[in-house]
């Protein structure tokens, strides 16, 4: 484990702490491993077999909100899939917003959060942008940057590496939250380039133009994700609007959160997608 800041971030979240894990009692992963009040962020390296490495790196960066982080079913599952398949994954823990310390406090609050999400919205009046769902809420936004401060900072961590763990390409997926920190970092890297970008029911611009050396972006997203479909759609635009290459999978029936869940449904096929797409764009 590799921490992101060993002498302290530039930037910090106020009020947050301690670190804990807990098993969600709710959603699609019902039962798996979530982490919240996370302040010392940093990457797990999962390597492949030697004999299976294909030189390919990827950061994984779990969703929960920019408040938890969805460990095992956006992160430990995803990470073992790719390294069996020659990948070497970085799984990020990222900086979050502090929650209450006390279990019952904390599931109160989720609980609350949870109820006003799951609210039942026409087609016509779901958010078309990140901005128009949190409504100017400061605090998530400023958790935001700090979220792709963490995430620019694993790139930068994983390149200056690559020879230890031979990785000669670079890409990033995220989920939900931590699709906005993907697709945040490719728009505006502040260093060198991703060489690919996966954004899962989640991510979008801000506005910002489209860089001319976007990387090629992979994304999916479920039409009953009432949360961020239209979100994801208009990401989708952005890119093509700009000529840069991108692949979009909308499925019927998901839901918000599916990660590497197993619903009996089409949208379980998601990840044999993007390995499709990985070889076909020479990422395999």
């Amino acid at each position: 484990m590799i921490r992101l800041w060993p002498e302290g971030p530039p930037r910090a979240i106020p009020d947050v702490g301690p670190e804990a894990s807990y098993l969600t009692a709710r959603g699609l992963a019902v039962g798996t491993a979530m982490l919240r009040n996370v302040t010392d962020p940093t990457l797990t390296v999962f390597r492949p077999d030697p004999a299976k490495a294909n030189g390919v790196g990827m950061i994984i960066c779990p969703g929960g909100g920019w408040r938890i982080l969805a460990w095992t079913h956006e992160g430990l599952d995803l990470a073992r899939w790719l390294a069996d398949r020659g990948y070497t994954a970085f799984l990020l823990k990222y900086r979050v917003k502090g929650t209450p310390p006390a279990p019952d406090a904390f599931a109160t609050e989720m609980a609350a959060i949870d109820g006003r999400l799951a609210a039942p919205l026409p087609a016509a009046k779901v958010p078309r942008t990140l901005a128009a769902l949190i409504r100017e809420d400061a605090a998530t936004e400023y958790a935001r940057q700090i979220a792709a401060d963490d995430g620019r900072r694993a790139a930068q961590i994983v390149r200056e590496r690559a020879a230890d763990w031979g990785v000669k390409t670079l890409g990033m997926i995220g989920f939900s939250a931590g699709a906005f920190l993907a697709a945040d970092v490719a728009t505006d890297p502040k260093g060198p380039p991703l060489d690919f970008v996966a954004p899962i029911y989640g991510g979008d611009t801000s506005a910002a133009p489209v860089p001319p050396d976007a990387p090629p972006l992979f994304t999916v997203v479920a039409q009953d994700d009432r949360l961020l479909f239209k979100v994801v759609e208009g990401l989708y635009a952005d890119w093509t609007n700009a000529d840069r290459p991108a692949e979009l999978h909308v499925f019927a029936r998901g839901a918000h959160g599916f990660g590497m869940v197993r619903q009996g449904l089409p949208v379980d096929r998601w990840i044999d997608l993007f390995g499709d797409w990985l070889a076909d764009q020479g990422f395999g």
